[in-house]
């Protein structure tokens, strides 16, 4: 896999765990208009059937993200879908490969989809707690301009791409670790707690 396809496999997979249906219908519409000269595998996506129902579905989520509740039961169903969506974009992106080469490029898609995913869904989750309706609002639509910004760059620049994703992946993993440790730490104090009292 070159760095290239690399940026590509990430950036697209990394924004299938933001928003599924908005990579697919990007990719689809980029081959079907060659926005972009895309190598061959990509023609994959150019279908009027699977553009037309990922434009469909990115409505539906679309109307989704702006009710609190409804998203998040929406991304807690979506947290078994976009994994393997973004499993399978990354596995199209790499054209003719061994099995093997497929199979680890499906478990890298799938893993960084489901990274963003259940950092989108966390991040989600707390602003569904808030009374008011307009921070799900903004993030909803910053979540879809960002989808929409990386899916350009990853067909585009790749390399920028690759870059974004990698930075973002390092973050996500650098916050995972801070939390886990802060839950570890307020456990301790409460098992400790009452053997002092």
């Amino acid at each position: 896999m070159d760095v290239m396809t690399l940026g590509r496999t990430l950036g697209f997979s990394f924004a299938a765990g933001v928003n599924l249906y908005a990579t697919v219908a990007i990719l689809g519409l980029a081959s079907k208009y060659e926005w972009v000269h895309l190598p061959a595998q990509f023609q994959v996506f150019n279908n009027d059937v699977v553009i037309g129902a990922a434009i469909v579905m990115y409505l539906v989520e679309f109307l989704a993200d702006k009710i609190p509740y409804l998203d998040s039961l929406w991304d807690l169903i979506h947290t078994a879908i976009r994994p393997v969506g973004g499993a399978l974009i990354a596995v199209a992106t790499l054209g003719d490969a061994t099995p093997a080469v497929e199979g680890l490029a499906a478990l890298l898609g799938g893993t960084v989809a489901a990274g963003s995913h259940l950092t989108k869904t966390s991040t989600r989750a707390v602003a569904n707690t808030s009374p008011e309706p307009i921070s799900n609002w903004v993030l909803s639509v910053s979540e879809d301009a960002f989808v929409v910004g990386l899916g350009y760059l990853a067909l585009a620049h790749p390399i920028a791409a690759l870059v974004v994703a990698l930075v973002l992946i390092g973050l996500i993993v650098i916050f995972a670790a801070v939390i886990a440790r802060t839950v570890r730490r307020w456990f301790s104090r409460r098992r400790i707690m009452p053997a002092t009292s």
